[in-house]
């Protein structure tokens, strides 16, 4: 494998330095930490540069809090001052990015630029459809606590198979030992998780030699049309993880039939004929649906709609943005936030266009949509 040198140099220039400030403030421009930086901002970037080339550079403390989830579960998140780490980060990013997104497979997914959760989607969608039969029964798995779980010197093995540039390595170092495992929040972050599992994603395709296997982030489904070769593939990946990575397979993994449940993967049920959005996802729609008006409505509309109109919610859609959303808003108002919220999400036979397949109806695969006028009824 042919390893990589002479980066550092051209991370530490002026013009790399401020193109990183120009990526790393977007959509934080009135930040604090832009704030402060911009009174300085010329002599800030010098001072960078220097303490990059004279290697006195530290990773500045981190700012930790936890954070609530839409699955209910909480992360505790990790953040630095947007001067110096993040420009750093970006900067890094800036240099090595290409070099990174050339060892990953192709069905690694999340933080990738044009492999994100609608492409993974996309392509799951074709595989489903295209291949009934080998794709009967999948294996679903994640690791249990996988960047707290990283380990340091692992990852830097990993790194030093693709770069020999000792200036380059030795900030790195510096800051993936700037905090056990690796910290949810900071840039670099996902690209270090992805490069500690994607030889093992190399592994899945070209040794295990498995066709349908997809990964995104910790999140791993492999299909296949016989649940035992499933079954013994799961022993492999846990002794995989084990003796290569330092990585523990969660308990709750799962070999199922995709007919009789669906599979929930990247915020959708998929089923091999139809796409369905995942419950949690419905109910947080018709929640922030009901609660806003106006522009906030709207808004709230076209960032939920980015996930709809990628699956069969045609007959949703047209729920939440007419009748349903007035009741759900009178509901709110008279203080029973939440007690009916299942009524506009459940699969009830007429609801949401769900149950249409089993009725030997065709649902809408993709519909050009129309944005209703929000109501101001409250």
């Amino acid at each position: 494998m042919k390893r990589i040198g002479n980066l550092f140099e051209t991370i530490c220039s002026i013009e790399n330095l401020m193109l990183a400030d120009k990526l790393a403030r977007r959509g934080k421009l009135n930040s604090y930490g832009v704030r402060l930086h911009d009174r300085n901002r010329e002599q800030n970037i010098e001072m960078l540069r220097l303490s990059l080339i004279e290697k006195s550079y530290r990773t500045s403390v981190y700012d930790n809090f936890m954070l609530s989830c839409d699955n209910g579960k909480i992360r505790e998140i990790s953040r630095l001052p947007y001067y110096p780490d993040r420009i750093t980060h970006h900067a890094i990013m800036n240099i090595i990015e290409p070099i990174f997104i050339k060892v990953f497979t192709a069905d690694t997914y999340s933080c990738i630029k044009g492999r994100g959760i609608h492409s993974a989607a996309a392509k799951l969608k074709d595989c489903l459809k295209t291949d009934i039969k080998g794709t009967k029964y999948c294996l679903k798995l994640d690791i249990k606590k996988f960047y707290p779980s990283i380990d340091h010197d692992i990852l830097k093995g990993k790194l030093r198979k693709k770069l020999k540039d000792n200036d380059l390595l030795w900030l790195l170092d510096e800051i993936i030992d700037s905090a056990p495992g690796v910290p949810i929040g900071n840039y670099l972050s996902q690209y270090f998780a992805n490069l500690y599992l994607t030889y093992f994603d190399h592994w899945m395709k070209e040794e295990v030699k498995e066709k349908y296997y997809f990964r995104y982030c910790d999140d791993m489904i492999i299909l296949s049309g016989d649940k035992a070769v499933l079954h013994q593939l799961r022993i492999r990946i846990d002794q995989y993880m084990t003796e290569n990575l330092n990585l523990t397979i969660k308990g709750n993994w799962q070999v199922f039939p995709i007919e009789a449940r669906s599979l929930d993967f990247v915020g959708y049920r998929f089923y091999h004929t139809h796409t369905l959005l995942r419950k949690s996802i419905k109910k947080a729609f018709a929640r922030r649906m009901a609660r806003l008006h106006g522009g906030s409505l709207i808004r709230s509309y076209v960032a939920y709609m980015g996930w709809a109109k990628h699956c069969n919610s045609y007959h949703l859609i047209q729920k939440l943005t007419n009748e349903e959303i007035l009741r759900l808003r009178n509901k709110i108002g008279s203080g029973n936030d939440g007690k009916q919220d299942h009524d506009c999400t459940d699969t009830k036979p007429g609801d949401n266009g769900i149950e249409l397949q089993n009725r030997g109806q065709q649902i809408p695969e993709k519909q050009e949509w129309k944005m209703p006028v929000p109501s101001n009824r409250s």
